[in-house]
């Protein structure tokens, strides 16, 4: 092989933004995607090279710190930067400073929010699998999607666990966050029934009582909606229990982030992928009775 081969055979083996995204929607489909939600490639060239790939949460300031300060060439986030419409892209807004910050770095943009709630293996898949959870189904499934796709998760324990003894098994598999994780219900009731929705899953109600779990966890439980829930459930089930919308995500990233390493691989590509450190949980500290 002469020179001008080697090179061009560097250059068929060099993985583009394009590349990934392919990869990208074979894990987590677009189709997938909510129809008020915004997924996909939020910046960045389909024909730009790919070298390092963060897996995040939040875009925010701290993690585009991060990813550029170790030379990453694109970001997947679990949560939109521009979910709303914007007219401006302007830097004198927080979105439009990212949106340059990420050009001028040459960084692209991926987000993967409610598809990779809804694939096999997204979010609430892998909270499911945390718990220990088993006979896993969808808690809401996809309309014309295969049986295990969809919103949510609900499966059973091993056995029937206090829960009080559940909630800490809850509390232990999630990141430290000011937060904590608050439960309503009997703490010495057993549970054995076990819905999951990673994020906000106030939504999903109907479907919690439909499944005949004995106990709801998800994010940004509102006071009104879980009063009502509990009041309506009088004494019984469901139970809630409320944790970090940003925790219950941030365990996709190490999973997803594998994934997506296998799936190159086996297209011959091997970027260096990493999760981001940092924690966009956006609340820094709490006060409770006594402190």
């Amino acid at each position: 092989m002469d020179q001008h081969q080697h090179d061009d055979a560097r250059a068929a083996a060099a993985l583009t933004v394009g590349d990934v995204l392919a990869a990208v929607h074979e894990l987590w489909p677009e189709v997938l995607a909510e129809g008020w939600d915004a997924v996909g490639l939020v910046a960045g060239r389909p024909d730009s090279e790919v070298e390092r790939i963060l897996f995040a949460v939040d875009p925010t300031a701290a993690v585009l710190d991060e990813a550029l300060a170790w030379g990453a060439t694109m970001i997947v986030s679990h949560h939109p930067l521009l979910l709303k419409p914007v007219s401006s892209v302007a830097a004198s807004g927080f979105k439009g400073e990212a949106v340059h910050r990420l050009i001028e770095a040459g960084c692209a943009l991926v987000t993967v929010h409610t598809n990779g709630d809804s694939a096999v293996g997204g979010v609430s898949d892998v909270l499911a699998d945390a718990l220990g959870l088993r006979d896993v189904e969808p808690l809401a499934p996809t309309g014309g999607g295969s049986p295990e796709e969809g919103i949510g998760r609900v499966g059973e324990l091993a056995g029937p666990q206090s829960l009080a003894d559940f909630a800490a098994l809850v509390f232990s598999i999630l990141p430290a966050v000011a937060g904590g994780v608050r439960v309503a219900g009997d703490r010495n009731a057993l549970v054995r029934r076990v819905a999951v929705c990673g994020g906000a899953g106030d939504s999903l109600f109907d479907q919690v009582r439909a499944s005949g779990a004995d106990v709801f966890v998800t994010a940004d439980l509102r006071h009104h909606p879980a009063s009502e829930v509990r009041e309506a459930a009088g004494k019984g089930t469901p139970y809630l229990i409320d944790v970090s919308h940003f925790g219950s995500e941030w365990l996709w990233l190490t999973p997803a982030a594998a994934a997506l390493r296998h799936v190159l691989a086996g297209r011959g590509f091997a970027p260096d992928i990493r999760v981001s450190t940092v924690n966009t949980d956006p609340w820094d500290f709490v006060l409770t009775p006594g402190h």
